[in-house]
């Protein structure tokens, strides 16, 4: 287990009832936050210029501004939209615009050391993927999600999972 990476549930804390999604919290608040501001920012510049000025803006020069932020909105989505569910037979992963279907039997363990921007998971087949739903930014939110997925992987009896 890495430095800073703590061993599973503590004694009496009982498992998740299923299925169980966590999702980040500090990363949704951001993503709200000053996306709307810049909303609100870009759309008071807007109507503050004359309508002269508005007037000499290009239509190319408006397709780009409006697929900037769709691509600004789309990457706050994809941010936002992190979460890992337990259910009864999988662990269901989503990060950005992909969705991984996990089997328990797949995922040997999670990991959240010290100072590491989200929780990383162990596979049987010796690779990881990212679990961004736990982001180190959370701190203990993060942390007991982190332990409570762990307790899961590591039940004896998949049938209580």
């Amino acid at each position: 287990m890495p430095a800073g990476s703590d061993d599973a549930r503590p004694a009496g804390r009982p498992l998740p009832s299923l299925p169980h999604t966590w999702r980040p919290l500090g990363v949704r608040i951001a993503v709200l936050g000053f996306g709307g501001m810049l909303l609100v920012v870009c759309a008071a510049a807007w109507f503050g210029f004359d309508e002269s000025v508005r007037d000499r803006f290009t239509w190319l020069q408006r397709s780009t501004l409006l697929v900037m932020g769709a691509a600004f909105a789309s990457c706050g989505w994809a941010l936002a939209r992190a979460r890992v569910t337990a259910e009864v037979d999988a662990l269901v992963v989503v990060n950005g615009f992909r969705t991984r279907h996990l089997a328990w039997e797949e995922v040997l363990g999670i990991h959240l050391a010290g100072g590491a921007p989200w929780a990383t998971l162990d596979l049987a087949d010796g690779t990881t993927i990212s679990a961004m739903a736990f982001q180190g930014s959370d701190g203990s939110r993060a942390r007991d999600g982190v332990r409570a997925v762990r307790a899961l992987i590591d039940r004896e009896d998949p049938g209580e999972r």
